[in-house]
């Protein structure tokens, strides 16, 4: 609460009909006395007209007053919502520097949110998540976890360690009382429960991270198999260049989509084929590169094409599509035949799509994991846990607890994560 008085705007640049202005700090209420005469009963817009220290007219704007400590930082907080001319934030910026307030940095509104008790990291990052939200399936994940459903989830198990720990504190400081016998193997049932739960917790196909993160689709076959045909009547427009002359690509065209949801980067390679041309061949290599990373591979052949052109191996899931079906008979081993020219086959590849969207991205049940972050100190708990249920002396394994209960503080922000605020708050955008 001591800190500097910062200001942003909160709308993105450039013109609009409105521009959203956000200060936060202790000088709020001076500066927002000095713009518009006076202050605003909290919570309730009212019509100002706002000046500059000499007197001259800056806007008619909409004015909002947040005393602390109910409001987004925890801090002071108003909203200037100005007419959306650059000449008049301009203005305004100009009287609030000549005040003492400075710009704020990006994510600086949030990270003081997360400083005043406002909200814990989990929420933190999930208000930057919903910002950057590009889908709907984004958007439902991201307010989840905005409202605490993870967080909650972490808090249980931080408690339910601390009692843990607190009954291995007694065995160790009373070892020559006569303690419940079953002390002990309650301890032991807790720390076995927990690190299942958070083993269970971890094996989640990384679906939350996936739709996050958005999956990867990459179309495969041999030169001419109807590839860049394919892409471009997914993508609705002519994303690859489309000819019957082999080797066409030469590299990765990438287009972003939606299926089911979730977000999804389609990719187009170079046709798969031994070639003598140096730029063909580093095209086929990095797309072989690209489909290894792949979480759906769209294995095409076509009647004049009948080699697969695939050379990935293992499990990874795949779609053998038959393409220009308005040439030929389709290949009798092929999940689906379409037609790019003709638009035969094509809902039903969609649906295809959206259907392994969804289930690779399926979030029934408990929340699941966004980051890796999370995953990194959720996997560091359960190696303390196993350590702790492995451990016969009473100090080691009381240790080994405590470093349990540090890694799951740090995702939620209770310990040791001042390091990681920069980074943290530093990708969010100014004016949050």
């Amino acid at each position: 609460m001591d800190g500097p008085t910062i200001f942003a705007p909160m709308t993105a640049a450039g013109r609009g009909a409105v521009t959203a202005l956000r200060l936060s700090g202790p000088a709020t209420a001076a500066a927002i006395t000095a713009l518009a005469g006076s202050l605003p009963r909290p919570r309730m817009a009212s019509l100002r007209s706002l000046r500059s220290a000499e007197g001259d007219m800056l806007d008619e704007a909409l004015v909002l007053w947040f005393p602390a400590p109910a409001s987004y930082t925890g801090e002071d907080v108003a909203e200037l919502h100005l007419h959306g001319g650059h000449a008049v934030l301009e203005g305004v910026a100009e009287a609030l520097l000549a005040q003492g307030l400075r710009l704020a940095e990006p994510g600086e509104f949030s990270r003081r949110a997360f400083l005043n008790g406002r909200m814990d990291l989990l929420q933190a990052e999930a208000i930057g998540d919903l910002v950057a939200a590009e889908t709907a399936g984004q958007r439902r994940q991201a307010l989840r976890q905005m409202e605490g459903a993870l967080g909650s989830i972490y808090d249980d198990w931080s408690h339910r360690l601390a009692g843990v720990l607190a009954h291995q504190e007694a065995l160790i400081d009373f070892p020559d009382e006569d303690l419940p016998p079953e002390v002990e193997a309650v301890l032991a049932r807790t720390i076995a429960s927990l690190r299942s739960e958070i083993a269970g917790h971890l094996a989640d196909g990384r679906r939350g991270e996936k739709m996050r993160e958005g999956l990867v689709f990459v179309i495969q076959g041999p030169p001419n198999a109807g590839k860049s045909t394919l892409i471009n009547a997914l993508a609705g427009r002519e994303v690859a260049i489309v000819s019957a002359i082999p080797g066409t690509t030469r590299d990765a065209l990438e287009v972003p989509l939606t299926f089911g949801d979730a977000p999804v980067t389609l990719i187009d390679t170079a046709g798969l084929r031994e070639t003598a041309d140096p730029v063909e061949a580093e095209g086929v290599r990095r797309a072989r590169a690209r489909a290894a990373e792949a979480d759906l591979l769209l294995v095409l052949r076509s009647p004049d094409t009948p080699e697969a052109g695939e050379e990935t191996a293992g499990a990874m899931p795949r779609l053998l599509i038959a393409t220009k079906a308005d040439l030929g008979a389709p290949a009798a081993e092929a999940d689906l035949a379409v037609s790019a020219r003709t638009g035969a086959g094509m809902a039903a590849l969609i649906a295809r799509l959206d259907d392994f969207a969804r289930a690779a991205t399926a979030t029934a049940g408990p929340p699941p994991l966004t980051r890796q972050r999370h995953r990194a100190l959720l996997a560091e708990a359960e190696m303390h846990l196993a350590r702790a249920r492995d451990e016969a002396e009473p100090e080691l394994r009381a240790e080994e607890l405590r470093l349990a209960m540090a890694a799951i503080g740090g995702i939620t922000g209770a310990v040791g994560v001042e390091a990681l605020l920069d980074r943290i708050f530093g990708d969010f955008c100014i004016g949050k």
